[in-house]
This record gives structure tokens, C-alpha cells and sequence, in this order.
């Protein structure tokens, strides 16, 4: 089912929701410049055999409004919106799951409303803390010396973004996806492909937006209240991570309290067919238990 919700005064918000009605809900908070349709739709399906499942595109993707080039906003009204999408569906408490950005922004949710959370999944993503990362030695390490983006990622997102028509921008997506997939899985062409001639139909054009990587990210830290935290919270490992590699995920887990973590095996910055199953089951059992 298909919903539109005001979020805030100017900005609406496209939803989708999947599975049974009276089933745990369950929020799916995309990355940065992504839409809700990017979440696999095997992924969803296996999450919704067991959940109230749902996904919805951040404001400046796909069939959302488009408010920044008039009224810019900071990331933290993006996880004000997570809020305003449980509100307008008429959701109490949800288990949360944030990729990338997504990952961010469920940690700010983490902080600042943890009544509405049930559990969170964190994947891809970095801790908002500045508590130092400790080694598997007992050394420590400050944020700012943890492994930074990959040299491949950052050349390929400094690359002017042009627009040579609908399968240009296709292939030109294809690659970016190769390189975040990491090297430990074989590549599936055909599956993001696939998932990204479904996101710019979903979209209705293939015009690429910047507005989230230009939002003001002032305020982020929650470094208190995730070392305060009482929600369930698991980290998901990705070895292959090119984004946040290794150690990220362990000093996010360090960070949030309670917290405990889980690798995929061969999992990279993306979700091909490999990690569908493994990933719901990581899931699946998170919430379980944090029922």
C-alpha cells in the first residue's frame, strides 16, 4: 500500500507498506540520495513474511517533494522525517534498519526518541560519537585516524555528474555500484541494473539530485546518549565496506550501548543477491529477540 504524508510544512513524502497489518513495524531509512526503492525487493519481501514493513524516499528522491534549492533543511530534519512518517502511518514503536546516511540517521533517532524505537539495525555506516575506537589490544584511536573513504569511491564522486540521457546515467550507476559492492563478492550486473531502470521509473525521470550531500550536517554527534542507549542495537559487519571500512562497524558497536555485532560475509557498501538472505536473518533474529 502506497501513501503520501505530510512531514512537514512543504514536504511530502512518499511511503510503502508491505506485509500484515497487525505485524511489528518495521522503518527501512535509505541512504543519502536514495530512494525507498532502492531497498531490494527480495529483502523486503523476506522482512515482510514476519513485519509491518516500511520504506519511504527521504525528501529530494524519488516521488518525495523536492524542497532544498527554495528552502534549504540540515540532515537532522531528514531524521525528523523517519518520525513524521511513524506519526502520519499511526505507528507507536518500530524496529528501525539505516544504511549509509540511513545509519545516521537512525542513530539520531536512537538519541533523541528512543521511546519510538524498538530495536535498530545499523549497517554502512559510522558511529556520531567521539569516543575513541579501541583496539582488539586495548590501544585506543581517535575518530579522525579511523580508515577514511577508499581512493576509488572518492574519485568516482568527485566525477561532474552529467547528463547524457537515460542509459548513460544507467551504466554511469552501474559502475558506482561496483565499486561500493567491494571486490569479495562476484559483481551482479544484472541485478543493478535492474534495481536502477525500477528506481528511475519509480522516479519518473533519471535526473540525479545533490541536495542531501550539500545539507548543513551541523549537530550530528550524539555521543552521550549512544553511550546511554537502552534500545537493542545491531551493527552489521561488512568486510568488503568501502565507505566505512573496517574498523567502523566495531567502534560503532563500541560506541552505542548494548550493542553487538554480526558480519555478512563478503558484504560491501550495497545489497546484491549474496547478502539478501544472510541480511534478513540478521535481522529477523535482532527483532525477534528484541520483542
Amino acid at each position: 500500500m502506497q501513501q503520501f504524508i505530510d512531514a512537514a510544512p512543504g514536504v511530502r513524502l512518499w511511503t510503502e507498506q508491505r506485509g500484515a497489518a497487525d505485524a511489528p513495524p518495521l522503518l527501512l531509512i535509505m541512504g543519502a540520495q536514495a530512494t525507498g526503492v532502492a531497498w531490494p525487493e527480495p529483502l523486503v519481501d523476506a522482512l515482510a513474511a514476519h513485519h509491518r514493513v516500511i520504506r519511504y524516499d527521504h525528501r529530494d528522491t524519488g516521488r518525495s517533494s523536492r524542497p532544498f534549492e527554495e528552502r534549504p533543511y540540515r540532515i537532522a530534519d531528514l531524521a525528523a522525517d523517519a518520525i513524521a512518517v511513524l506519526d502520519g502511518l499511526g505507528i507507536e514503536r518500530a524496529h528501525i534498519v539505516g544504511m549509509s546516511l540511513g545509519g545516521m540517521l537512525a542513530q539520531m533517532l536512537l538519541a533523541d526518541h528512543p521511546d519510538r524505537v524498538l530495536s535498530a539495525t545499523l549497517f554502512g555506516t559510522c558511529a556520531l560519537s567521539t569516543t575513541p575506537y579501541t583496539r582488539p589490544d586495548g590501544g585506543t584511536v581517535p575518530v579522525g585516524e579511523l580508515p577514511g573513504i577508499a581512493p576509488e569511491v572518492l574519485e568516482l564522486w568527485a566525477r561532474p555528474v552529467e547528463d547524457h540521457g537515460p542509459e548513460a546515467e544507467v551504466r554511469r550507476r552501474l559502475e558506482h555500484w561496483r565499486v561500493l559492492a567491494g571486490d569479495q563478492l562476484p559483481f551482479d550486473a544484472d541485478f543493478f541494473r535492474s534495481l536502477e531502470e525500477g528506481v528511475i521509473a519509480h522516479t519518473g525521470h533519471h535526473r540525479v539530485s545533490t541536495a542531501h550531500g550539500r545539507a548543513d550536517d551541523s549537530g550530528m554527534l550524539r555521543t552521550e546518549p549512544l553511550a546511554a542507549n537502552r534500545v537493542p542495537v545491531l551493527v552489521v559487519s561488512a568486510p568488503a565496506e568501502p565507505v566505512f571500512p573496517l574498523p567502523h562497524p566495531q567502534h560503532l558497536a563500541q560506541c552505542v550501548n548494548g550493542a553487538y555485532l554480526v558480519e555478512i560475509p563478503g558484504m560491501g557498501h550495497a545489497l546484491p543477491p549474496a547478502v539478501h538472505g544472510p541480511l534478513a536473518d540478521a535481522i529477523l533474529a535482532h527483532t525477534t529477540a528484541a520483542r
